[in-house]
């Protein structure tokens, strides 16, 4: 033993390397804690003061959370293996959504039980998430690298654990006045949007709309038929100034397209728009 260490503190040493160095802290392994865990499981002793810290305090932050205690022994020779045998069997049972393991404070003696390698490895092969509080704030022990999270007391545990419903209340009730502000301002969009369209022509005077689109049609129509009007005198002309250079036979031919013509241009007109309507 070097001069100046215990016996105690060279074997956590020696076992913190060991484990270290198997990849039992490896943050890539830790597990994600539930946000709203529905059934939770306390691995600790149920005669300490500890296990009522944590009832008391988790069914004053989220008492919709059903608490489970899986007794064990915390400090003697035979801690270690009822501590690891009850998180095994919350596996095998599937007892719970996340499980908190500790104790409250003591010397390092006391402590060990959560320092063996035993209940290390039954944390980490555990796939329930595992929250460890062992002691006070200055108690480190080897639970305490591999579980998923790490509480500095039992207390802190139970607050990690789950939300503040006064915290959760708040925020919904936020949610819904930060809703209702929205839904009132749309409304309001809506609202004035409304009242400009009934103040518009069309809902005030809705034979306006249809008076103007008359007006439209028959200048349309009207434009239509001086166009063609025009277009045909075009060709009369054109017809006109043609005849005047062809011989007879073809004079006739010409009086017939002109006669042809003159149908066609009597059976556009009779199509038109404004004898239509």
């Amino acid at each position: 033993t070097p001069e100046g260490v215990g016996d105690l503190a060279l074997a956590f040493e020696q076992l913190k390397e060991k484990l270290a160095q198997e990849g039992l802290f490896d943050p890539a392994h830790k597990r994600p804690i539930p946000v709203f865990p529905e059934r939770i499981a306390l691995i600790t002793s149920p005669a300490g003061a500890a296990v009522r810290d944590m009832i008391r305090i988790l069914d004053a932050r989220w008492p919709l959370a059903q608490v489970r205690v899986i007794p064990v022994r915390v400090q003697g020779p035979e801690a270690p293996q009822e501590i690891a045998a009850a998180i095994q069997w919350a596996n095998w049972h599937q007892a719970a959504d996340l499980i908190l393991t500790g104790r409250g404070g003591g010397s390092m003696e006391d402590l060990w039980a959560f320092n063996e390698e035993v209940v290390a490895r039954a944390i980490y092969a555990s796939e329930i998430p595992v929250i460890s509080a062992v002691g006070h704030e200055p108690d480190v022990t080897i639970a305490d690298f591999v579980a998923d999270l790490r509480a500095s007391t039992p207390s802190n545990a139970a607050e990690l654990a789950v939300p503040d419903q006064n915290e959760i209340y708040g925020a919904l009730l936020g949610a819904g006045e930060r809703l209702e502000s929205a839904v009132s301002v749309q409304l309001s969009r809506y609202r004035q949007a409304l009242e400009h369209l009934s103040e518009s022509r069309p809902m005030t005077d809705p034979a306006a709309y249809f008076r103007e689109k008359r007006l439209l049609l028959d200048y349309q129509s009207s434009r239509l038929v001086h166009g063609l009007q025009r277009c045909a005198a075009g060709q009369r002309e054109r017809l006109g100034e043609i005849s005047g250079r062809l011989p007879n036979g073809a004079e006739r031919t010409l009086a017939k397209s002109r006669e042809r013509l003159g149908a066609l241009s009597a059976s556009l007109d009779s199509m038109s728009p404004l004898k239509v309507l």
